[in-house]
C-alpha cells in the first residue's frame, strides 16, 4: 500500500487497496464497484465506456475528494517521420521534466511504450543521454501509470506492452516500478500482459535477487554492453564498480527462478565492445546460462567518441557471439530523427534558454 501520509493517487491503487481506503473514510464500498472504479478510469476507452454506467455519482465523488489530484502534463511530442516513433516529454507537478516513447510494433496497430522510472539518472553511462542529466528523483508509481495512460490514449491502435527503459535505473526504485507494473497489468488497470512489460537495468545484484524471489512474471533485462571488467568500468562506472561475478552468481538466481533465457543488452559502439575479447569474457561469464542476445546501435549524437559500428563490423561480432549457440537477434533503435533515445529531449530542453532543471 502506498504511503498513507499523504492522500493516495488513484493511478497507484489496486481494487482491494482503493476499497480499503474508501472504507476507512466511512465510504462503503463493494469489491465490485472497487474494480468498476479502476476499469473506469484506467482502462482502455472501450473499458473505461462500459464501467462508467453503473458507478454511482457517490463514488466518483467521494473517490475524487478522497485521492491525490494530481497530474502530469505533455510539453512536447515529436512524431520521427522516418520511422513513427513519437517521444513526448512531459512536465510532472514539481516542475522536473520526464519523457516516454510511443513504439510500433511489427504487428501493424500494435505499440509498445517505453516508460521512464526516475528523473535523470545516477548511473552516468558514459554512451547515454541521460546520465549526462545526472540524478535527479525516483518517479512514483502514479507518474509512470499517468505516463502511459497519456500515450495510449492517443495511439492510432492498440497498445500491447510496456517497457521501463527510459530515463533512469528501474530497480533503484524497486518498489514504484513494480507497483506500477503491477498497475498496468491489473485486469481492472490497463490490461497488459505480465509478460509484455519489460525491466531493463544496468545489473544491481541485490536487486535481481530480490527481483528472482519474489517471482515476478514480468521480463527483466540486463543492459550488460561490456562482459570486459576494466571497459564496462569504464562505459558504466556506477553499475561498473561491481564485481561482475557478483552480477554473474545474481543472474543464476533470476534464470533458475524464471525458467527461461536471461537476455542480454548490448549496445554496440563502433571499435569499443564489438571484439574478440568481448565474446570471450561474456562465453566466460555467462555462457553457462540460457541467454539471448539483443544488439542495439548506440543512439547518441552528443556521446562523444562514441559511433555507430558499420555493417561489416556489426556482423562480424554477431557471427563472432555464435560460439555461444544462443539466438543473436539485432533490435531497431528508432527515433533518431526525433532524439527519442532516453534523456534527449529533456537535454534539448534544460539546455534551452529558460529551460527548468530536474528537482531532486
Amino acid at each position: 500500500m502506498p504511503d498513507t501520509a499523504a492522500p493516495p493517487h488513484l493511478y497507484s491503487l489496486l481494487p482491494d487497496e482503493l476499497a480499503q481506503h474508501l472504507r476507512a473514510a466511512g465510504i462503503a464500498l463493494a469489491d465490485v464497484e472497487a474494480r468498476r472504479l479502476l476499469a473506469h478510469t484506467l482502462g482502455p476507452t472501450g473499458a473505461r465506456d462500459a464501467a462508467r454506467r453503473p458507478l454511482a455519482r457517490r463514488l466518483t465523488e467521494a473517490v475524487t475528494a478522497l485521492t491525490d489530484p494530481r497530474r502530469i502534463e505533455v510539453l512536447e511530442r515529436v512524431t520521427d517521420p522516418a520511422d513513427g516513433f513519437v517521444k513526448y516529454l512531459f512536465r510532472l507537478p514539481d516542475g522536473a521534466l520526464s519523457e516516454a516513447v510511443r513504439i510500433p510494433l511489427h504487428r501493424p496497430g500494435a505499440f509498445s511504450i517505453c516508460l521512464s522510472s526516475q528523473v535523470g539518472c545516477g548511473m552516468a553511462c558514459a554512451f547515454c543521454a541521460t546520465g549526462r542529466l545526472g540524478a535527479g528523483r525516483d518517479l512514483a508509481a502514479w507518474e509512470m501509470v499517468a505516463a502511459f495512460l497519456l500515450v495510449r490514449d492517443e495511439a492510432p491502435g492498440r497498445v500491447t506492452g510496456a517497457v521501463f527503459q527510459g530515463q533512469g535505473e528501474p530497480l533503484l526504485n524497486y518498489d514504484e516500478v513494480i507497483r506500477a507494473a503491477r498497475v498496468l497489468s491489473h485486469p481492472c488497470g490497463c490490461k497488459v500482459s505480465a509478460r509484455a512489460i519489460t525491466i531493463s537495468t544496468v545489473g544491481l545484484p541485490a536487486q535481481i535477487r530480490r527481483y528472482a524471489a519474489e517471482r515476478h512474471q514480468y521480463r527483466l533485462i540486463v543492459s550488460l554492453v561490456s562482459a570486459v571488467p576494466e571497459k564496462r568500468a569504464w562505459l558504466l562506472p556506477v553499475a561498473g564498480r561491481v564485481p561482475l561475478s557478483e552480477l554473474g552468481a545474481a543472474l543464476r538466481e533470476y534464470a533458475a527462478a524464471a525458467a527461461g533465457r536471461v537476455t542480454v543488452a548490448w549496445v554496440v559502439m563502433a571499435g569499443v565492445n564489438t571484439g574478440e575479447d568481448e565474446v570471450a569474457a561474456l562465453r566466460a561469464l555467462l555462457g553457462d546460462l540460457p541467454l539471448r542476445v539483443n544488439l542495439i546501435d548506440v543512439n547518441d549524437p552528443r556521446a562523444d567518441g562514441f559511433r555507430q559500428a558499420g555493417d561489416d563490423e556489426r556482423q562480424a561480432f554477431m557471427d563472432r557471439l555464435q560460439v555461444l549457440k544462443v539466438p543473436v537477434v539485432r533490435r531497431y533503435s528508432g527515433g533518431a530523427g526525433s532524439h527519442a533515445a532516453c534523456g534527449m529531449r529533456a537535454a534539448r530542453r534544460l539546455s534551452s534558454p529558460g529551460g527548468a532543471a530536474p528537482r531532486g
